[in-house]
């Protein structure tokens, strides 16, 4: 299979297209599903559905990692990491390279994010005017989070955080969209999420991988930039047993309904995906298949748990 190829202005001709693609569209299922999963636990819980509300909070969820998306690469930019990255897997690692490749500039690049994180503003006050005020502390923690996942003087991402930052953004999505619809705030969407918010935290970790040297070279310090390779492999393994632990817990102590040890027929995916870690980590280039298993682990966790979710109604 080769490799898809990066963008170029004779590719991206369209403008429109040109910004559609800058925000990395093909990541946005990862929000796309965590939105999924916060709306099929307040349907589980009996509320009366509103579709509208549902789809303005899709829309908020998209918009806001979108803008996320971008701004990084714009950050990204600044500090020079993603220019002085020859180890990357497009288009996986190494950013969208519109900035690299001439696509955008650095101002066009900022004023696009900025002006997504605007519309996230916008969306995020037409829910609140709609269901409740407290709406607000979850669209000011996404917000932070997304800005400050790379923007100085944060840059939480350098500091050890970006796992913390991804799980917490992506749980957020869950979480606020569980309570557009329920008004109010409940331990369910917490709980439900987590699995699959580790999961994703997961492709964070692993992309790092591939793009550790040039992160080092730009003072980047991830926890795999930190660690000698051959123990921050052990990392990915950590966050996959957490995530099902988390899980399993959660059906035994009797949060979730026992349906939901569906998810495990996912597990699989991710054991392949340490496999291929372990063995190739100090050869980045050969990670192209553990990503994409670690993609197909997430993806396949959350909607196994959505249906899970959607068949156990009225018996729990």
């Amino acid at each position: 299979m080769t490799q898809p190829l990066e963008p170029t202005l004779e590719l991206y001709a369209n403008p429109a297209a040109r910004y559609f693609a800058a925000t990395r569209p093909a990541f946005l299922t990862a929000s796309l599903m965590a939105c999924l999963i916060g709306l099929v636990i307040a349907w589980h819980g009996g509320l009366a559905f509103d579709i509208p509300l549902a789809l303005v909070t899709l829309l908020f969820a998209l918009l806001a990692h979108a803008g996320v998306n971008v701004l990084n690469d714009y950050y990204d930019a600044l500090n020079g990491t993603d220019a002085q990255n020859t180890e990357r897997i497009f288009p996986f690692t190494g950013g969208s390279r519109f900035i690299q490749n001439g696509v955008l500039s650095l101002t066009q690049t900022r004023n696009f994010g900025f002006s997504l994180m605007t519309g996230v503003a916008a969306a995020g006050l037409w829910l609140m005017a709609r269901t409740d005020a407290q709406l607000m502390y979850i669209g000011l923690v996404g917000l932070f989070i997304g800005w400050a996942y790379s923007a100085p003087p944060f840059k939480l991402v350098g500091r050890g955080l970006g796992e913390f930052c991804v799980t917490a953004g992506i749980l957020s999505i869950t979480v606020g969209a569980d309570f557009v619809q329920r008004k109010g705030f409940d331990m369910t969407p917490f709980v439900a999420g987590l699995s699959y918010a580790l999961l994703t935290a997961n492709l964070l970790y692993i992309n790092q991988f591939p793009d550790r040297k040039a992160d080092m070279a730009a003072g980047k310090l991830h926890w795999v930039a930190r660690l000698e390779v051959s123990k921050a492999r052990w990392g990915y393994v950590l966050i996959v047993a957490l995530a099902y632990i988390w899980l399993v817990a959660s059906v035994l102590v009797g949060w979730l309904p026992m349906m939901s040890l569906l998810t495990l027929f996912a597990l699989p995916l991710s054991f392949k995906a340490s496999q291929e870690l372990m063995q190739h980590a100090a050869q980045p280039q050969r990670l192209a298949d553990a990503i994409k298993l670690t993609i197909a682990a997430m993806m396949a966790h959350g909607a196994l748990l959505s249906l899970a979710l959607i068949f156990s109604k009225g018996n729990t």
